[in-house]
């Protein structure tokens, strides 16, 4: 009898060849770690790519859910090395992100952030419709500079009309400030977790190498997959509705 092929599955040799097995040096490890850890090699930790892979089957399975019951779900990587790939796997799959800069309060002062979202809806749908062109030409530049400067921020939470149900975050250590926020307010957290973070505070861990461009692809990608499926599986459903 043939073995079923698992939906979101990753394979393992795609998965060494990206170098996602690398973890931190062994001085910098967080001990709560040790569970995903297979060995340490010249005083470098080597992730157990046979657990990496099984976690991201599991966390690809909750959000292809997530997204199939139109749960809001937010990808952040800001990072150099995951930002341009978060966004276009987020572009993809039609969910939102966050990829120049987390702002402080994104989630526990939502109501500002809001305010700046709508700003930027406002100022789009304002040049779109041509209603700035009474204004001078210094005028129109200084309005789309400030588009522009939202667009950055902001552009990725256009839609986002209430807090988010999920973050999924490459790089839980340095984006820890969107972790805490989400942490707070009961959002599940989906996390790309290095060997020097603490999954305590994840509730889905992918642990693997998260500064590796060909990992942090590979990874993003798989996620992308699956969260562009759960978004089609919704929209089959609510098609059917109407």
């Amino acid at each position: 009898m043939a073995t079923k092929q698992k939906k979101f599955s990753v394979d393992l040799e795609a998965l060494l060849e990206a170098g996602a097995h690398f973890g931190h040096q062994v001085k910098r490890w967080n001990p709560r770690m040790h569970e995903y850890i297979w060995a340490a090699r010249d005083g470098v930790h080597i992730f157990d790519l046979a657990v990496t892979a099984e976690k991201l089957e599991e966390a690809c399975e909750f959000l292809s859910k997530a997204a199939s019951e139109g749960k809001k779900i937010v990808m952040v990587g800001t990072k150099r090395q995951a930002s341009e790939i978060v966004k276009e796997a987020a572009k993809k799959a039609g969910v939102f992100y966050v990829t120049e800069r987390w702002l402080g309060g994104t989630i526990t002062n939502w109501g500002q952030i809001k305010g700046r979202v709508k700003k930027l809806e406002d100022l789009k749908a304002g040049r779109e419709a041509g209603e700035f062109k009474k204004y001078t030409k210094r005028e129109q530049v200084l309005i789309d500079r400030e588009i522009d400067r939202l667009e950055r921020f902001f552009g990725g939470l256009v839609g986002l009309n209430s807090l988010p149900d999920v973050l999924f975050v490459v790089d839980t250590q340095k984006e820890r400030i969107a972790v805490r926020e989400a942490k707070s307010r009961g959002i599940t957290v989906v996390g790309v977790i290095d060997s020097n973070a603490d999954p305590a505070l994840v509730d889905y861990v992918i642990p693997a190498n998260d500064d590796a461009v060909r990992s942090i692809k590979i990874i993003v990608e798989t996620v992308g997959e699956a969260l562009e499926s759960g978004v089609k599986n919704s929209k089959k459903v609510n098609d059917g509705k109407n």
